[in-house]
């Protein structure tokens, strides 16, 4: 089980690299959708093996991260006739550059953090953090409002993944109402997010926030 959710967080990582270098917002929701998809896998190789506790999690993990929500960003882009992100604050290059800093960053912090040995497993954390940083730089660095919008699912998907490790501590109730906060917040982003690009024709947020009354 161990080497399966080494792997499961490694693809993470990648998922990671793939949205900073992306210049498609097409291919920036399938990245998010799968890595919605790896994160609803990990429960069920993490602390011992599947529960029911842990199967719940994992299916609406999966349903939620890995396919209502990137179809529904899906939606959104098309209504909104966008396909490619403009001008970023900071290029893909410089991007990836950022990505690699949060990586080092992040194993650098988790090795100093004062976890119990339950909860010292080598690659957790540190990928939780460096997914909390990696969205993070993707709602700061893109122009575009739906593009901050997938960044805000990353940045949510790194604090899930932090999460996990107390998969068996959180009541479950309480894990799905988090899951269902995400998507009422994302939904209701996406709804903003159409109305403004049919009302303003942009969704640069440089423009937006030049708008005075």
């Amino acid at each position: 089980m161990t080497q399966i959710s080494d792997f499961l967080l490694l693809a993470i990582v990648l998922v990671n690299f793939a949205l900073l270098g992306a210049t498609r917002l097409s291919t920036m929701i399938r990245a998010v959708a799968v890595q919605g998809g790896l994160l609803g896998l990990l429960p069920l190789v993490l602390h011992g093996g599947p529960s029911l506790h842990a199967v719940g999690l994992a299916v609406g993990t999966v349903a939620i991260k890995g396919v209502i929500l990137p179809r529904f960003l899906t939606w959104a882009i098309r209504e909104a006739a966008l396909r490619r992100e403009v001008e970023p604050r900071i290029g893909f290059v410089g991007s990836l550059l950022l990505g690699v800093v949060a990586m080092a960053v992040a194993f650098a912090v988790a090795a100093r953090l004062p976890l119990p040995p339950e909860l010292a497993r080598p690659l957790l954390v540190p990928v939780a953090l460096a997914t909390v940083m990696v969205g993070f730089l993707i709602l700061t660095t893109r122009a575009k409002a739906v593009t901050q919008v997938v960044g805000y699912l990353a940045l949510e998907n790194g604090i899930y993944l932090f999460g996990l490790t107390l998969t068996e501590q959180v009541p479950f109730l309480v894990e799905i109402g988090v899951l269902l906060d995400v998507f009422v917040g994302v939904f209701i982003m996406g709804i903003v997010v159409f109305h403004i690009n049919r009302a303003f024709d942009s969704l640069d947020a440089e423009q937006l926030a030049q708008l005075k009354d």
